[in-house]
């Protein structure tokens, strides 16, 4: 299908530096208060050194909210609580500054950057920074059509890769993952169903606006579809992509495993992240090691998802909003474990 080697991943993602963890560990042994007290504080300070390669542990200080957005074409079927191809005011809030992730990445000193990947809009709506990456007009309804043509998917997918060096390159120490969409979460749905064997309605959920029993069924009934035409591409993740998931996921899941080939940390957020995550976990074993789950949203896909990677949740507090609002949450309990990590005193 396409020019791009996936297996080249699996030879190029390593994981974080055990001997940097054992390290972390020693050092842990020898400071106050006890081993175990601080909970998975202790962990997360010893992810964050063998991350870095680095003990003591550095601060986190240059994280960034990084939101990909796009409208999903399935939208039109009414199985989300926004209107379809409503995506781009969802941006626009985001942009002033006014959405729930905005305030929390400004009150957490987290930069934003919103890339738009597939909104159904006039590009020249949008900042050009924002738009640059742009792939097509919204994506393709996944129960009788593809999201993309193969070149639309490797197109969103080798974006997703170069924005992942820009973030590496400026310096980004973290990356906090959010998603804007529309119908996102039934694509999501259908690519968790899809690559964990499951049916449609064991992984439909309600949306992060939440949706009526009429409109969940009309969501499963989507996925069911979708379902179909994911199984027979299910041995070539850009295939998959390209079948049921979108511009946006295509994305994310090319700048998840970039990421863990650059050293990147990454917090996940909700379903959307999960799911591309969990396609990346195909492409490259290792990838996972270098992701954190930011929340537990209450989405079953989500849950799926997130236990077949071995990831647990740092948080459950049933945020759904998504665009990485519940993901910022868990920012500052990272933080806080890399200054415990690096400035508790060690015993004399």
């Amino acid at each position: 299908m396409s020019g791009l080697n996936l297996d080249d991943f699996a030879t190029l993602i390593e994981r974080p530096d055990s001997g940097v963890r054992r390290d972390a560990e020693e050092r842990r042994e020898r400071i106050g208060p006890r081993p175990g007290s601080l909970g998975r504080l202790d962990e997360l300070g010893e992810w964050l050194a063998a991350a870095q390669g680095a003990v003591p542990v550095k601060p986190v200080e240059r994280a960034r909210l990084l939101v990909f957005a796009g409208d999903h074409g399935v939208a039109g079927l009414g199985v989300s609580g926004g209107p379809a191809s409503g995506a781009v005011e969802l941006v626009r809030a985001a942009l002033a500054g006014g959405s729930s992730a905005a305030i929390l990445a400004r009150r957490l000193g987290a930069g934003l950057r919103v890339v738009d990947m597939s909104l159904d809009c006039d590009p020249a709506e949008l900042p050009e920074d924002v738009t640059r990456h742009r792939v097509r007009r919204g994506s393709g309804r996944i129960d009788i059509e593809d999201a993309l043509t193969a070149e639309e998917a490797e197109a969103a997918f080798r974006a997703g890769m170069a924005i992942a060096d820009e973030e590496a390159d400026s310096g980004t120490d973290l990356v906090v993952l959010g998603d804007l969409s529309v119908g996102g979460t039934t694509a999501a749905g259908t690519l968790i169903a899809a690559l964990c064997g499951t049916d449609a309605s064991v992984v439909t959920g309600r949306g992060g606006a939440g949706i009526d029993d009429l409109a969940w069924m009309r969501k499963c009934a989507a996925i069911r579809d979708a379902l179909r035409r994911a199984r027979p591409v299910l041995g070539d993740q850009l295939e998959l992509l390209a079948a049921c998931g979108g511009a946006d996921l295509a994305a994310i899941t090319g700048f998840l495993l970039q990421s863990a080939v650059r050293r990147t940390p990454v917090i996940l957020d909700g379903v959307v992240s999960a799911a591309c995550a969990l396609v990346a976990q195909r492409v490259a074993f290792r990838a996972p090691d270098w992701w954190l789950a930011g929340q537990a949203s209450g989405d079953p896909a989500q849950a799926k998802a997130l236990d077949r990677m071995a990831l647990n949740p740092l948080l459950d507090h049933g945020v759904t909003v998504g665009e990485g609002t519940g993901a910022l949450l868990a920012l500052p309990l990272v933080q806080a474990a890399a200054a415990l990590a690096a400035e508790l005193p060690e015993r004399t």
